[in-house]
């Protein structure tokens, strides 16, 4: 038998792995539920639906994942410790630092760089290492930024030397994960990634135990957010990178499997809808407009309008707007029931008894990495031992012990743990389009979340013993949002729409028009997309939804074979791409200064200059992409000249200089 490819994605709430030909033709898949406390299980459970004698066959194994996507989306990420050179408060509260270290620190240091590369200020060492030792037992990991490090690193390469000799914390600077300026958007990018470190570790650490207990002897790479590919121990050093790692692999296996050249591609997931605009067979690849809720790091992904809404969202009140759906996930009743029947016999009683906001939450463990284990309270870690048992039901504990109904909740807040609610997937079970779980569950929590709504927050006038109504209001508002999303990434394509409020305002009216819920005359106007777009519809829930949306936008639409395992078909469907930029500037008439990795260096002459600056960029980038795993490499590289003509002469005036390098190759096999 021929060489095969296994594609495994853990997402938030599916694992899905399938085996792939060297044509990239699907040979088998496996689906099944991730089990946040042991990624290892579910990851397990869908390998064990794979037939045992191809896994004999398998040359390479690579990974997607939305973990990193939904972290950043849920606000969730362990506690780190930033170290900040020549950065002031005001950059820190703009970026809002403190809120992405997650109850970690941020601590500001003397030093730093200007524009030219040139010390602003002397790096003060011995600060650095007080704060070092004194933070080092209360974080998961300590990242680095410097004023203007992407044309000087010394600083950072000075504090990471520190770290790596007083602490064993990962620790991560913002030069190797970004070349442009923009110090404050480079911080919150070092401070995604260091949070993120412990998450990725522990997937990769479940897959690595895996692979070896199955005897699959075979290169394990993951999804970068560009679609392309990097060995494990490279993501490992930078997980941001795996941020749209999910997205990007369902981009590239929804077009590989639907064979669209021209497409609107939507996936839809457990946490996140994901869409993406495809052109002549290719995504858009773009820093500038990576957008993940409510932040912008700066990394290379592909173009994904990323909300947090998929079918584990949580149906809630929002005040001034009333129904809301997302961002937060929770645990569907009807799942919860699945795993747990107690629950239902308690949801039998709940929906005789008065409503509270707790009628319907129960709290189940996620993951707590050691750092924060040491850190919990008495009783947070009381809590945490009954997790481990089973459910815990909210409103019981709140009615016996405030204190321990409290610490539930800073485990939820933290991300440690996750609450039960009705969802839209718990609506499907009612409205009969989805029967995995406990539909008598689905029913029940509709008719209480019902009452909740109502007898609580003033919406809703549904009868008491009536779970349709509100099942079908929350399919509506799903179908809305994403009409809304679809429109709001179609608009995007303009690059002088950067205005993001004007934008989604525009689509909010788009949305309201197309959904038949404006107050403009219908007959007024007309809304058609490009008869050449075919909107690709992949992910788990994509048929109970997407019919529709096709239907309100008069678009054709695809839902293609395997489109639920589109993530994992896209994790072994690309090649290994490295990117390396060198910036060249002209300080002083006649001096030319090339920024390299160890500092800069000046040059009487452009020429030079360039010939230096390419020779450094093939050489990182090759370097890359032989860390990232590739073999067969190939290097191109171009020139990006800012310059004008002078007005006063037939000379130009030379402003600043990119070259880049970008090395590929397949990945390599064993």
């Amino acid at each position: 038998m021929n060489s095969l490819r296994l594609g495994i994605d853990t997402g938030g709430t599916y694992t899905d792995a399938v085996l792939l030909a060297e044509s990239g033709s699907v040979v088998c898949t496996g689906k099944s539920l991730t089990t946040h406390h042991s990624l290892s299980h579910g990851i397990n459970n869908a390998l064990n639906q794979l037939p045992a004698e191809k896994l004999d066959h398998v040359s390479l194994v690579s990974l997607s994942t939305t973990l990193a996507t939904n972290a950043v989306v849920e606000g969730r990420g362990t506690p780190v410790c930033l170290l900040l050179a020549g950065y002031n408060t005001h950059q820190v509260n703009r970026a809002q630092l403190e809120k992405i270290v997650r109850g970690g620190y941020c601590e500001i240091l003397t030093g730093g760089h200007n524009a030219s590369g040139v010390e602003q200020s002397p790096l003060d060492l011995e600060a650095a290492r007080k704060i070092i030792e004194a933070r080092q037992d209360d974080v998961a990991a300590f990242g680095i930024s410097s004023m203007f490090a992407v044309r000087n690193p010394e600083h950072e390469i000075a504090l990471q030397d520190l770290v790596r000799s007083v602490s064993n914390k990962p620790v991560t600077c913002g030069h190797e994960l970004a070349s442009r300026l923009d110090a404050p958007r480079r911080a919150l990018t070092v401070a995604f990634n260091a949070s993120l470190i412990p998450y990725i570790d522990e997937l990769i650490r479940a897959i690595e135990s895996i692979l070896e207990s199955r005897q699959i002897r075979a290169p394990l790479m993951m999804v970068k957010g560009d679609g392309s590919l990097i060995s494990a121990s490279a993501a490992l050093q930078r997980p941001v990178e795996t941020i749209l790692s999910g997205p990007a692999a369902s981009v590239m296996g929804a077009a590989q499997i639907s064979r669209h050249d021209n497409a609107i591609i939507a996936d839809m997931g457990g946490t996140t809808t994901d869409i993406s605009i495809v052109t002549d067979g290719r995504p858009i690849i773009s820093a500038e407009a990576t957008v993940i809720g409510d932040w912008r790091p700066m990394v290379e992904a592909v173009r994904v309008f990323s909300i947090g809404l998929g079918g584990d969202s949580e149906a809630r009140f929002q005040g001034g707007v009333g129904l809301a759906i997302g961002p937060r996930r929770v645990v569907p009743m009807s799942l919860l029931a699945h795993h747990y029947p107690d629950t239902l016999k308690l949801l039998e009683t709940r929906e005789r008894a008065p409503v509270s906001p707790r009628s319907i939450r129960f709290a189940v463990p996620l993951f707590a990495e050691a750092s924060q284990r040491l850190r919990f309270t008495e009783d947070e870690n009381e809590v945490w031992q009954r997790l481990a048992e089973g459910p815990v039901d909210l409103e019981a504990l709140a009615n016996s012990d405030r204190g321990l109904a409290r610490a539930a909740a800073r485990l939820v807040r933290d991300g440690i743990a996750i609450y039960s609610g009705f969802t839209p997937t718990d609506a499907a079970h009612v409205l009969g389009k989805s029967n995995h779980w406990s539909t008598p569950a689905s029913k029940i929590s509709a008719v209480i979340w019902a009452k909740q709504m109502r007898q609580i927050y003033g919406w809703g006038q549904f009868p008491d013993d009536d779970p349709v109504g509100p099942s079908q209001a929350v399919e509506e508002h799903v179908i809305k949002a994403i009409c809304s999303t679809l429109v709001s990434a179609c608009l995007a394509t303009d690059p002088n729409a950067t205005d993001e409020k004007d934008r989604n305002r525009t689509a909010q009216i788009f949305s309201d028009w197309i959904t038949g819920t404006s107050n403009i005359d219908s007959g007024l106007f007309s809304l058609k997309v490009d008869t050449q777009r075919t909107l690709v519809a992949v992910g788990a829930p994509a048929n109970l939804y997407y019919p529709t949306v096709a239907e309100k936008f008069n678009i054709k639409l695809a839902l293609p074979s395997h489109g639920s395992v589109a993530n994992a078909i896209g994790a072994v469907a690309s090649s290994v791409v490295q990117r390396a930029q060198i910036t060249i500037t002209q300080p002083s008439q006649g001096v030319f200064r090339v920024f390299l990795p160890n500092g800069p260096e000046d040059y009487p002459r452009l020429s030079k200059a360039l010939d230096a600056a390419e020779r450094a960029a093939h050489q990182i980038a090759n370097e890359r992409a032989q860390n990232a795993g590739a073999s067969e490499i190939r290097i191109i590289s171009h020139h990006d000249l800012d310059e004008v003509d002078d007005p006063d002469s037939e000379s130009t005036v030379f402003f600043e200089a990119r070259v880049t390098a970008i090395a590929s190759g397949r990945p390599a096999i064993y």
